[in-house]
């Protein structure tokens, strides 16, 4: 199957939040919506295509399920509770009584429920932090790109006004860099040189660039990737590696970023191309937001669950597993076995949930998908840079601008023929008639209720529409020129009111 383009990127043997390495950086995929086109590389690994569609049964699909990771662990419940069922049914009966199944499944259902709710927290909040990452990038790049000032005809440099449509592109490319730093910088990637930031970055002098590029790390080997398939703690690597590696100092990128922002909103404030105060403190706010989310998302990945408290959930979890074939046996005897797996699958499948989304952004199928949400913000400023700055004219004087439609299809220019009266007046029909469309809409919905049939409805359909025009032309009448030509207007584009 053919590779297409998508909006993952990674780094050069780059590795997870859980140390598993993962392959070198290229554009992952992008799915159509077939749910064919999923490969089984990917299948298991890296946030899932939020434009994957599947087909099959929720409860069905594997794409994004921890099943895989349950694999060992039940088969180990399986053996264990098929030796404890053959040893209490052949050689000596090791049931107990069920009390314990009341006193720790009730421990055991706490302690779960803090941990899945906790770790949703943090996943909520990251999920958060980079929406507002998007709204906070877009509404500073429109600032810039709008109300930014471009000097084209100063006659003492010709090249001026280039030169300021050039830095506003630089510096709406730094905010794109900014977003895929952060990213890089929360998987614990710390340098320059990764696709998605070496050509937008290099020209900055940055710890980053200065620290290089790393050293080659070996692509996992076939017990590690096994070990990420099935979830063998064993089998993970330490995810600072490279940071650990580094042998110079690697900084911290999108704080330098987020200086060279804030130098280049110093110099248009100082050439008065952004001279507006508003406009001023706005830049400096989002600066500050920027600031914000940085620390933010950085607190979520530096502050994990206390480690007491994932021993001691992981400890009673187990034990609670452990005991129920002594707790079962007296009651189900040979179904103890299938009883004892269905209960771990449940118990451990929450857990493991938890486990996943506690770094919401790793490289786990359930982890946020980061790449995208750089891509889209890069997509969302190339729109915005697509067209020149727009002038105001352009669309409130264009003669498609039909400020008073629906009522009328006349445009702006031709209302400039017409009094302030002839205007309110329109406006005043138009509010009728959008009333009465609701009524319409409402009469609709409680006629198709009570059954009332085709016929019914349509001249329910025939007796308000003439109720409209009737009070429309009552309404607009009042001495106005709108309400003696409302029906030619709005057929020919003259008036205010004939066309609903």
């Amino acid at each position: 199957m053919a590779e297409k383009p998508t909006s993952r990127i990674t780094a050069v043997n780059g590795s997870n939040n859980h140390g598993n390495h993962l392959r070198p950086p290229s554009m992952k995929r992008h799915n159509t919506g077939d749910s064919d086109d999923t490969d089984f590389d990917d299948y298991f690994v890296g946030p899932r295509d939020l434009n994957h569609h599947s087909k099959w049964p929720i409860f069905l699909q594997l794409h994004g399920s921890v099943t895989p990771g349950m694999v060992l662990p039940l088969l180990f419940v399986g053996a264990w509770s098929t030796a404890i069922t053959c040893i209490s049914k052949f050689v000596w009966n090791l049931g107990i009584q069920s009390v314990l199944l009341t006193v720790l499944g009730f421990v055991v259902g706490l302690a779960l429920s803090f941990r899945s709710s906790t770790a949703y927290e943090r996943y909520n909040e990251g999920r958060k932090y980079w929406a507002q990452l998007a709204f906070v990038s877009q509404n500073l790049a429109r600032l810039i790109w709008i109300h930014g000032e471009e000097r084209h005809n100063d006659p003492n440099d010709p090249l001026l006004g280039k030169k300021d449509m050039l830095a506003k592109i630089s510096c709406l490319n730094m905010i794109v860099a900014f977003a895929n730093a952060l990213k890089h910088k929360l998987r614990f990637e710390p340098f320059a040189h990764y696709d998605d930031l070496a050509n937008s970055i290099g020209h900055l002098d940055t710890f980053a660039k200065r620290a290089g590029t790393p050293d080659e790390i070996k692509a996992p080997n076939a017990f590690k990737r096994a070990g990420k398939f099935l979830g063998i703690p064993m089998a993970e690597s330490n995810p600072r590696k490279q940071l650990k590696r580094a042998t110079k100092p690697v900084g911290n990128l999108p704080l330098e970023i987020l200086n060279h922002l804030s130098a280049y909103m110093k110099s248009v404030y100082e050439n008065e191309t952004l001279k507006t105060p508003i406009y001023q403190t706005q830049s400096l706010t989002a600066l500050t937001t920027f600031n914000d989310i940085l620390t933010g998302t950085d607190r979520i990945l530096q502050t994990p669950l206390p480690i007491a408290y994932s021993i001691a959930i992981g400890q009673i979890t187990w034990v609670y597993i452990l005991l129920l074939p002594f707790q079962l046996y007296k009651s189900l005897e040979w179904v103890t076995i299938p009883a004892s797996i269905f209960a771990a699958y449940v118990i451990l499948g929450i857990a493991l949930i938890g486990r996943e989304i506690e770094n919401p952004f790793g490289d786990d199928v359930n982890d946020l998908p980061l790449d995208a949400f750089c891509v889209q913000i890069q997509a969302d400023l190339d729109i915005i840079m697509a067209t020149p700055p727009i002038e105001a004219t352009s669309f409130l004087d264009s003669p498609d601008n039909k400020p008073l439609y629906p009522p009328s299809h006349m445009s702006s220019e031709g209302w400039l023929d017409r009094s302030v009266d002839d205007i309110r007046a329109a406006l005043s029909y138009r509010a009728t008639v959008n009333q009465r469309h609701n009524m319409d809409a409402d009469e609709l919905l409680r006629v198709k209720s009570q059954d009332g049939g085709p016929r019914k409805s349509s001249q329910s359909v025939r007796r308000v529409r003439r109720d409209v025009e009737q009070g429309g032309n009552a309404n607009a009448g009042g001495g106005n020129a709108v309400s003696g030509q409302a029906a030619g207007a709005g057929a020919g584009g003259a008036g205010a009111g004939g066309q609903e």
